[in-house]
């Protein structure tokens, strides 16, 4: 694993740049959108592997990982030496014009590795939300057909059918509409909120007797663990049972892999935890360490149903991302990461589970492998408590951690640390996490 130091939290490395924070903020409200929502007034001065030092040099322990892009870890070495090894040769030719051999090896690779034992090919993007909407194109023009079924509480991008798809209204749908027509929204089973397997496959056959005739359906598209919506794990039934419609009524299903992909389960893909294979995997974020590639793997089949040039993009399969994703792959061979993924994620679920009884809004501690949330409720009324996850981000926050929270409700937070954090640092920021949970 790639190295960094301990340093403690305010401890200043170098010399902080003449703007601090305070000055860089003013700049920002003058100069960019307020759309962009940013998380925090911190700004980033350098990284490496889950540490981060912002512009005054004061040290941050990262539990997002840029949203979960960064399973690698911050500038991970292997990274960063094939990019600048890459940098001497090309940085952009565009695939469509200039083919590359390294979109052609990756491309193989992932063939190989997601999951079903037939014939694959991919195409690559740049983001997660460019991914989505393409695998929503190939199963329309393989299947010819238009309708889309996603979940509530789903989020599959900011792209205007990644919004369609998306299963929370605020902020990400709010005053964009109209949005995509054909899409349907079925409920994610959730026990902590009374909706079972049984309601779900049951709200997907009302569906398609009472809204959208089967045979108008090209895919049903689900997160096998909802990233954005709380990081609700799909239960294995529902995954059969939606494979199921699907082979009756020769329905595409993929499966969002953006965030639970690159070992973040403790699988390479969390559909590796089901004895269920999707047709088209969707993958981006921690794909390429950090760098923008995205990409659709599926059956052959269905990949070559689009005519040539209905697939692409200038930058997708760039050749810095694609050389950072080949470097990737061997790191969580090499490295163990998927085994690293189930120790970290055990030593924080023990954690957060041990404090239960000192804390009662503890809803719920769930997750796969290291994709671990802690949802939180009214002690009282059992109401979800969107102010006391506020609390605990605000006051790791204060003490040097950096913590997103997710949900439909905002009442839980999600941890994306890299898989490659060291143990020092990793023990040092469970520390930090019980005094924010407990409040002292």
């Amino acid at each position: 694993m790639n190295n960094a130091t301990e340093a403690r939290v305010g401890e200043t490395h170098e010399a902080p740049v003449m703007d601090g924070n305070s000055r860089w903020q003013e700049r920002k409200e003058r100069a960019t959108a307020r759309g962009t929502r940013v998380l925090t007034k911190i700004y980033a001065q350098r990284a490496e592997n889950a540490e981060l030092w912002d512009v005054e040099g004061r040290r941050y322990i990262d539990f997002v990982g840029g949203i979960g892009t960064l399973n690698t870890g911050h500038r991970h070495p292997k990274v960063m030496a094939t990019v600048e090894a890459q940098m001497k040769k090309f940085t952009h030719v565009c695939h469509q014009i200039f083919p590359d051999p390294g979109y052609v090896e990756l491309a193989e690779k992932l063939n190989g590795l997601t999951p079903g034992k037939f014939a694959k090919k991919t195409a690559f993007f740049s983001t997660g939300a460019e991914a989505v909407e393409n695998a929503v194109k190939i199963a329309r023009v393989a299947t010819g057909r238009s309708a889309v079924i996603a979940f509530s509480g789903a989020f599959h991008g900011r792209g205007m059918m990644g919004l369609a798809l998306t299963g929370k209204v605020a902020p990400y749908k709010t005053g964009f509409g109209p949005l995509p027509a054909e899409v349907y929204h079925i409920p994610f089973p959730i026990a902590l909120r009374g909706v079972s397997v049984d309601d779900s496959l049951r709200a997907l056959d009302d569906l398609l007797r009472v809204d959208v005739d089967a045979q108008r359906v090209a895919a049903i598209i689900i997160e096998p663990v909802q990233g954005e919506g709380g990081f609700h794990v799909a239960p294995p039934d529902l995954m059969r049972g939606l494979r199921e419609v699907c082979d009756t009524h020769g329905i595409v299903l993929i499966a969002d892999e953006v965030q639970t992909g690159f070992g973040r389960t403790g699988k390479l893909f969390a559909m590796e935890h089901y004895a269920v294979v999707p047709d088209l995997v969707v993958m981006a974020k921690s794909l390429a360490g950090g760098f923008p590639l995205s990409a659709v793997t599926g059956r052959a089949e269905l990949m070559d149903a689009a005519a040539e040039g209905g697939l692409g993009g200038t930058y997708g399969g760039n050749p810095l991302a694609v050389v950072a994703a080949l470097a990737v792959l061997d790191i969580i061979a090499e490295e163990k990461l998927l085994e690293r993924a189930d120790q970290l994620g055990a030593r924080l679920k023990n954690l957060l589970n041990r404090l239960k009884p000192a804390v009662p809004e503890i809803a719920e501690v769930r997750g796969l492998g290291a994709m671990i949330a802690i949802e939180f409720k009214q002690p009282d009324s059992g109401e979800p408590n969107p102010a006391f996850a506020r609390r605990v981000q605000a006051d790791a926050l204060q003490s040097g951690l950096v913590l997103l929270t997710c949900g439909t409700h905002s009442n839980a937070i999600r941890f994306l640390m890299p898989l490659t954090i060291q143990d020092g640092v990793f023990s040092e920021a469970l520390l930090k996490l019980e005094r924010a949970v407990v409040g002292g």
